[in-house]
Order: C-alpha cells, then structure tokens, then sequence
C-alpha cells in the first residue's frame, strides 16, 4: 500500500481519482479548497482519506500534506479556458505559483513521482492533426500559457533535483460528476443537461471544431500506469482516445443516446478557442501501457445514465 496525495481531490478528475485509490487499497490524502471542487464528489470516502482544507497556494499545508507521501496527483486547478481571458491573474497564481510550490514540497518530502494535469491547450491551433508530443507548443489562452509553464517547470525540476514528474496532455475529458451549471462548464455536461431537459445545445460556431473527447475512466487509468512506470520516469504525454469528432457530431450522438431531436443553437465564437483538437497518443501507448478503454459513444451513455440517476435522486429528495 502507497500514500497518494491528490490534489484537488474533491473536483470532477480528481474525486475519480480518489475513488480508484482507495479501491486499490491506498492510503489517499487530498487537498481541495472547494472553490469548485464539492464535498459530495468524495463523500463516499471522507471517513478514509486525510483531508487539507485549503489552496495549494498555502505553501505550509502543501508541506505539511505532503510529508510522508509516495505520490502525488496533482489536479488542483482553474481549468478555464474562459475563466483565464477574464482573469489571467488568478489563473496564473493557482496554476502555476500553486505548482511551484508542490514542486518544491514533493522535492524537499522525497516524493517517489508526480503526476501533473497538463492540457492539450498547450498546442493551440496545431498545424498538423494529431498532434504529437514533439509539436511545438503555442496555446492561445492565459490557461494554456499557464499549463505550458507547468510542463517547463516540470521538465526543469526532473533535471536539476532528478525527481520524476510525469505531465498528461488531457483531451477534452469528460463523465460523471462534471458540474454542467457553471458558466466556464465544457461542453459534454452542458449539452446533456440542456438536452435533458429538452433545451438546444449551444454550439459556438459553426460547430465543425473537432475535439478528442476522453472519458475520465481512461484518465483515471492513466495516472495509475504512470506510476507504476518504473523509474526513472518522467516527460509529457497526450492522454486521449485518438479519434477526431465535430462538435455537430457530438450533438447527432447525443440525440441517438437520448433519442432526441435537438438541433443546435448557435452562437458567436468564444476567443481563446481552438478550431482542431486530436491526439496521437502512441508514446503514451508505448512508455507506460496506456489504452483508452472507453470509447465516446459507451462515455456518453454512462455519463447519460449518471445524470439521469442524479436528477431522478433530487426530484425523490427536493
């Protein structure tokens, strides 16, 4: 048994993460401020994890979660494309001040590895699709600048104080427990809800904008074989599940899922959005075992199902 810390244990990625550890019979910490993480996401489990309330910019409760740890998974974020056009700021000082200082708690507590939640918003608008992992990166958002700052972060830290830290390159992710009310929501949550409830989905654009969709059970799948990858280890690596669709063809699924009828309702495009986004994800494939084992379609159904269980759950308690 390993001790993980996870941080932003209680958010959509991290609280899956959280379930399969604990699953697997490992001790499981989390640290979570709740800003947009939520207690209900890890109930099942608070009587079994050691939870640290607070931000990872609190650099004396990152030290103090940290001692003693094996690993650490580091999802704490303000993962917005959105949200960082109309606050660099913030976004800068919790993605990559609140980096910096795990770096530099797992170097001084001698942590075996950690695993850090990069995005393909690194890439921007590749020239070429899939992209792979020797692309040059050029995001096009506050987030992705403070993603890709993670990654030379990362890649610094390995070769000065020889500590393994493995970045994924998330694609899209999408499934249970991702919040569709907020107004940064991606996209999958959104449109189940709306469709849910009979309402047209909102495409932005002309909804030819293609994304590699990756449910959070192959993510989560992810995290675990880049731990176990014996050491060394470290790099970055696209987490996705190769496979290219338009957000209109995401709307047609959908439809048939829920055997709706819904057509798009367009709006303007928002800035800092990528047109094409698909992953080659051979070297992930190669280094560490990496397999998506859910498919797009069987993801939609089980996140279907999940919201439909939710909503059916809050009409029997209003």
């Amino acid at each position: 048994m390993a001790c993980y810390l996870v941080t932003g244990g209680a958010g959509f990625i991290g609280s899956h993460l959280v379930g399969a550890l604990i699953e697997h019979g490992h001790a499981v910490r989390v640290i979570d401020d709740f800003s947009s993480g939520r207690r209900e996401n890890i109930a099942a489990w608070l009587g079994s994890v050691e939870l640290y309330e607070g931000s990872i910019c609190d650099r004396d409760l990152v030290q103090r979660a940290m001692r003693g740890a094996d690993y650490c998974l580091h999802h704490a974020a303000i993962a917005s494309v959105p949200r960082s056009v109309s606050d660099p700021w913030q976004t800068n000082r919790v993605n990559v001040e609140g980096t910096l200082n795990l770096f530099l708690a797992a170097r001084d507590a001698g942590v075996r590895r950690l695993v850090v939640a990069s995005s393909s918003a690194v890439y921007g608008n590749a020239e070429s699709v899939p992209v792979n992992e020797s692309l040059p990166i050029a995001p096009l958002s506050p987030y992705g600048v403070s993603k890709a700052a993670d990654e030379l972060y990362a890649q610094v830290f390995s070769s000065l104080y020889a500590m393994d830290i493995v970045c994924l390159r998330y694609f899209n992710v999408f499934g249970p427990r991702q919040d569709p009310t907020s107004q940064y929501a991606a996209v999958v949550p959104i449109f189940i809800a709306r469709m849910l409830a009979g309402q047209r989905p909102p495409v932005y654009g002309d909804g030819l904008q293609s994304r590699d969709f990756c449910h959070v059970d192959n993510v989560v799948e992810a995290n675990l074989r880049a731990c176990e990858a014996p050491r060394p280890f470290a790099g970055v690596y696209n987490i996705a599940c190769g496979q290219s669709t338009t957000v209109l063809e995401l709307v047609k699924t959908l439809n048939e899922i829920l055997g709706t009828d819904l057509a798009p309702e367009f709006q303007p495009l928002r800035p800092g959005d990528v047109r094409h986004s698909w992953a080659d994800i051979s070297r992930a494939q190669e280094q560490f075992g990496y397999e998506p084992r859910i498919n797009l379609r069987e993801g939609l159904g089980k996140t279907v199902k999940w919201f439909r269980e939710k909503d059916r759950a809050a009409s029997d308690h209003p």
